[in-house]
């Protein structure tokens, strides 16, 4: 049976081998320079980034790479023309293992994701502080 207990995302890439565990590292350093405050965790067994909220997970598949959070309707709509060659639903993105991996369209989509969990932590309330 496979581990699914991780407790770090080293512990998960090493579950992989040769070209796939090499994309998953290239995807994790992305995340990490567009997002160099993000917390790195795993969630759902997955390695997952957050700031304000969780930003992104990815994963490794049979034959893909999988880019997933619940996206907004305004990412999927910013980036439609890029996605449009990917297999694509809210919640995903595949990345075939056959094709070169986007870096710079995984760059920008977890900067745009940093964005809007910035802008939607702005938006809440601020809680008074009592004297």
């Amino acid at each position: 049976m496979a581990k699914t207990d991780f407790k770090s995302v080293d512990e998960y890439q090493e579950t992989f081998q040769g070209e796939k565990k090499e994309r998953l590292q290239a995807i994790r350093e992305i995340i990490r320079e567009a997002a160099p405050g993000a917390e790195e965790v795993i969630s759902y067994q997955i390695p997952a980034y957050k700031h304000f909220g969780f930003l992104v997970y990815y994963s490794g598949a049979t034959n893909h790479i999988s880019l997933s959070y619940p996206f907004s309707e305004a990412l999927l709509a910013e980036f439609k023309a890029e996605l449009s060659t990917y297999k694509v639903s809210k919640s995903a993105i595949q990345l075939p293992d056959k094709d070169p991996l986007p870096v710079d369209m995984i760059r920008r989509i977890v900067e745009y994701r940093v964005k809007e969990n910035e802008l939607a932590e702005a938006a809440k309330p601020q809680k008074s502080k009592k004297k």
